[in-house]
């Protein structure tokens, strides 16, 4: 369990709370780089962090991050004209660039300080992997942009995606770095008893400390035939990488791959949670079927959503269109789609679990370690220092892995060559 007010520290991330000024220091994904997919095209809304902004892409085709109101009397800017290297309120005529600076302002004199004087806030944006990243925190101490495989591998190679949750970030993403509870939330046939997951209920879990925060180990025991292992990786603040050799229903070709997610508060009470994956090698290739096949096994395509939003039709609104004769029969939840029924119970739990009524186990060493590793690292930044995994060359080469380990043989050796990287 802990504190109500470690649990305070951990869950709140607006402006000036300890969790909001540490990931601040991370640049964070705001948007798919198709959502201002064109110079010169529509602004979007953006709310990270407890702070509204709007994004654009100017006419060069580089893509501001900005306040979204306009500092004269504060008018929306989601209304703007996003033309000729600025986005201008329509309520006025004042313009601004992507680093926020006022480049016109044509309802003053043009002898008028006040060009020089008015000016938005601004953040520095810059696009890896098919994603638009920001940088929200202290100018000086900015990092260097991401650098996760994935966000190298050819566009060939890889798929992201992203939806809404409805709750606080921290147990979205608890819920993505606990292992066991495969083995019953998305137990999707009650009749295979030999899936892998289904052999051995209660894994034994390892976490091992690193300095982007930790990889941590699932064993399975399969009796004669060895153990099942997953080799994870946590990488602060809130990413979670895994790996294997996969067949998403649907029946194409098996594709060798890592997949994950990066949970992103959009405040306290509500998260987008990133889903992105590829091919480990050039003999790896995500196609458009592939990735099809995914997205509908987790519940994720394109009729899962809402039009024109990444919220998903069966939400908390409609418990999830839980069918409780499939439960009974079929699968453990009734629910379809894997993530959906993630969701199911991270929004179930309330905006913000109460961490203080919880009774932890064995199987929960993962999240026990996660949680010292961010409550280390707010001590770190209040006292002026530097928080774990910020520079990207310590993380640049983690990978996931996931294979049958043969009895009597270290899963280290027998997976040695699958976790490096080669992207």
């Amino acid at each position: 369990m802990l504190k109500h007010e470690d649990n305070e520290r951990l869950t709140r991330v607006g402006p000036g709370t300890p969790m909001g000024t540490l990931m601040r220091r991370y640049w964070q994904p705001i948007l798919l780089s198709s959502e201002v997919a064109e110079p010169d095209c529509p602004p979007v809304r953006v709310r990270l962090l407890g702070e509204d902004l709007i994004a654009f892409r100017d006419t060069n085709g580089n893509v501001g991050m900005v306040d979204a109101y306009c500092p004269h009397r504060r008018a929306p800017l989601f209304f703007g004209r996003n033309e000729e290297c600025g986005i201008r309120c329509v309520y006025h005529g004042w313009k601004f660039d992507i680093e926020g600076n006022c480049v016109d302002l044509p309802s003053e004199p043009a002898d008028s300080p006040m060009k020089h004087k008015a000016k938005l806030t601004a953040y520095p944006t810059v696009e890896r992997g098919g994603v638009v990243w920001t940088y929200m925190g202290p100018s000086d101490k900015q990092p260097e942009p991401p650098d996760y495989e994935w966000t190298r591998a050819p566009e060939s190679h890889r798929f992201i995606s992203k939806t809404y949750q409805e709750c606080n970030w921290l147990q979205a993403m608890e819920g993505g770095l606990d292992t066991s509870h495969s083995s019953y939330l998305h137990n999707n046939n009650l009749q295979d008893k030999n899936q892998l997951r289904q052999r051995d209920r209660a894994p034994k879990i390892e976490v091992h400390p690193t300095d982007y925060g930790y990889s941590y180990i699932s064993h399975r025991s399969l009796g004669e035939d060895g153990s099942y292992v997953k080799v994870y990786q946590y990488i602060m603040p809130w990413q979670q990488c895994r790996g294997g050799i996969t067949r998403p229903s649907g029946g194409r070709n098996e594709v060798a791959k890592i997949d994950g997610h990066i949970w992103v508060p959009i405040d306290d009470y509500q998260t987008f949670t990133w889903n992105w994956m590829y091919g480990i090698d050039e003999a790896s290739p995500i196609s458009s079927g592939y990735a099809a096949d995914w997205e509908k096994m987790f519940g994720r395509a394109p009729e899962d959503y809402i039009p024109g939003t990444f919220k998903l039709v069966k939400n908390l609104s409609n418990d999830y269109l839980i069918d409780r004769e499939i439960q009974r029969t079929r699968t453990y939840t009734g629910i379809t789609g894997t993530n959906t029924q993630d969701m199911a119970l991270q929004e179930g739990m309330g905006s913000i679990v109460d961490r203080s009524k919880e009774y932890l186990g064995t199987s929960d060493k993962a999240i026990i370690g996660m949680r010292q590793m961010l409550l280390a690292a707010l001590d770190d930044v209040e006292k002026g220092g530097e928080p774990k995994g910020i520079e990207p060359d310590v993380h640049r080469d983690a990978r996931a892995a996931d294979m049958v380990v043969p009895d009597g043989v270290d899963w280290r050796s027998h997976m040695a060559e699958i976790l490096q990287a080669r992207w």
